[in-house]
């Protein structure tokens, strides 16, 4: 194992992922694989006016993968669609180099020692890829519902 990237703050993230377990009543969902590794996750939000209200998490995945999904259930609840959004373009700007997150899900620059493993990447990216999906698939079913109700 190497211990760069898999640090004592990855593995503790990872062992203690909140809001596991799918919704009963989801307002949107999103399921994300990365196609390198098999990671996947599945990712069920509740939106009350535009923020997120519940979230549930399916994950199977490395380490990295759930350290990510760990930052994401820890902190999504009260978040706006536009932070998940923001945390998801943020977290794939800092594995290219770019500052850590901040505000929110801060906690991300612990995944910051995955920069130099691209092939990692992916993984580390699918929770909020598949929260971000989960968001709009709410807001779509939100507006049909609204203009056939």
């Amino acid at each position: 194992m190497n211990d760069a990237l898999y640090s004592s703050g990855i593995l503790r993230l990872a062992a203690e992922i909140p809001h596991i377990g799918r919704l009963a009543r989801a307002d949107g969902s999103a399921r994300r694989v990365s196609r390198l590794c098999g990671s996947s996750i599945e990712v069920d939000v509740c939106l009350d006016r535009g923020l997120i209200s519940d979230i549930g998490l399916e994950v199977q995945a490395c380490a990295l993968g759930q350290a990510s999904a760990s930052v994401l259930g820890a902190n999504a609840i009260g978040a706006s669609i536009g932070e998940i959004r923001e945390a998801r373009d943020a977290l794939s700007s800092m594995l290219k180099g770019a500052p850590a997150p901040q505000g929110r899900f801060a906690a991300l620059a612990e995944l910051e020692n995955a920069r130099d493993y691209p092939q990692r990447h992916a993984s580390i990216r699918l929770a909020f890829e598949a929260a971000a999906e989960a968001c709009d698939a709410a807001l779509t079913a939100t507006t049909t519902a609204t203009a056939t109700g």
